[in-house]
């Protein structure tokens, strides 16, 4: 069998020398290729015909976003783009997810970061995946120009300057780490739900409370506390996408909260959710401990947190713990559509998209037990990655199977009776 081959793409050489190091360490991947811009991307994927791709996000002349665009469009290719966790780095990877991307990984700091091993083992692990799943180009064209999709070039050039050399025939140049600034946020509050910021905290209840500074009034008012559905989403790898052509697809009318897990990075699932909000006519937020439930409202998961559905006297509300990881996931699908089966007072519809394993499957299961009415599990067709899907559909709980283009219409005529 012949080795994959690979294009890395990154504007510091000594960051493709660490990509590329980590990538030989599997005999299953060859790399034909490397490329210092978005520029040198799209013509090394003309000439080398990759069938994976790493692209870094922040590259002069061409940046990542608008390379994918262009090679989405031209060659469809799973690309996996490597990001930071700065407040830019994470909105544009989500735009990024959005436009095709594959997946992403956390770009490494260096050759002697203590994390270095990790973020191998997870690059080479979602470069297998991509290379045995169908590519896929955009499921949906996000409206807008250049500038919507990230660009900060004022104008693209018109053809290379340099020579995109193959990979086996190139050195590695004498190069520092370029630096680029990374803004990161406060750590979370830790507080007991509902309870006031200077509370003491509670040694058994671990939850995230939302920082409200800085943050812009509702645009999408909520839709009250008197909905007799409830909506619950399960996704993974290619999640975004999926998520955008069901989000947007609901009336801001809806008459049912929607909970979302994605599984996905602290810090990514808020620019995630901010991204999804920008586009919907129902209210999108990242979830905080203690939120009210109303409908018309999305509830996606924050990355590190489970999330679970909880009543008081007042209603229904976010509850977000820090129990231990579900089958490697936290949040996790499991963990937020069983924690809806003790409210067999509400019409539960749940939903699981594309993405890898079987998380959700076990819930899902659950939900139907105890009188969930529907159980959607996406087709085969539509999915990026057919994993936690199938699961569900072998395992017998899915209750349909359809195209993730039809799913929005099945969820609001489903709500709507």
């Amino acid at each position: 069998m012949n080795a994959h081959r690979v294009l890395v793409v990154d504007d510091s050489a000594f960051m493709r020398k660490i990509i590329s190091d980590i990538i030989i360490t599997d005999p299953q991947f060859n790399i034909v290729a490397t490329a210092a811009n978005g520029c040198e991307a799209i013509e090394a994927v003309e000439r080398w015909k990759p069938d994976v791709i790493t692209m870094d996000l922040e590259m002069p002349e061409m940046n990542g976003l608008e390379a994918l665009t262009q090679i989405m469009r031209s060659n469809p290719t799973p690309v996996i783009m490597l990001s930071s966790i700065s407040d830019d780095g994470t909105r544009e990877t989500i735009k990024a997810l959005q436009n095709g991307a594959f997946d992403f990984i956390r770009k490494p700091s260096g050759p002697r970061s203590s994390d270095i091993h990790t973020v191998g083992e997870q690059l080479l692990e979602k470069m297998r995946i991509a290379v045995l799943t169908k590519s896929r180009a955009p499921l949906f064209q996000i409206p807008g120009n250049a500038d919507t999709f990230g660009s900060k070039d004022k104008e693209r050039p018109q053809k290379l300057e340099k020579t995109i050399k193959p990979a086996a025939n190139s050195k590695a140049e004498a190069e520092s780490v370029k630096s680029k600034k990374r803004v990161l946020p406060d750590n979370p509050v830790i507080s007991k739900p509902d309870s006031k910021p200077e509370g003491k905290v509670s040694s058994d209840v671990h939850s995230v409370k939302r920082e409200t500074k800085g943050v812009l009034p509702k645009k999408k008012p909520a839709n009250g506390t008197d909905y007799r559905h409830l909506i619950v989403i399960g996704t993974s790898t290619g999640g975004p996408r999926a998520l955008h052509e069901v989000i947007t697809a609901l009336p801001g009318s809806l008459p049912a909260p929607v909970l979302v897990v994605q599984h996905m990075p602290p810090k990514f699932t808020h620019s995630l959710a901010q991204r999804l909000d920008a586009f919907s006519s129902v209210h999108v937020v990242e979830a905080a401990n203690g939120d009210r439930v109303y409908a018309g409202t999305v509830y996606i998961a924050p990355g590190g947190y489970h999330m679970e559905l909880a009543k008081d006297s007042n209603g229904y509300y976010i509850s977000l713990n820090l129990e231990q990881p579900v089958g490697g996931h936290r949040p996790s699908v499991d963990v937020m559509f069983e924690s809806c089966v003790s409210y067999p007072e509400l019409r539960r519809h749940s939903v699981i998209m594309t993405g890898m394993g079987n998380d959700g499957v076990k819930g899902m299961r659950a939900l139907n037990e105890s009188g969930g009415v529907s159980a959607i599990a996406e087709a085969e067709e539509s999915c990026i990655v057919y994993g936690m899907p199938r699961s569900a559909v072998e395992a017998g709980v899915a209750k349909s199977v359809v195209p993730l283009q039809r799913i929005a219409s099945m969820l609001v005529e489903a709500v709507m009776k």
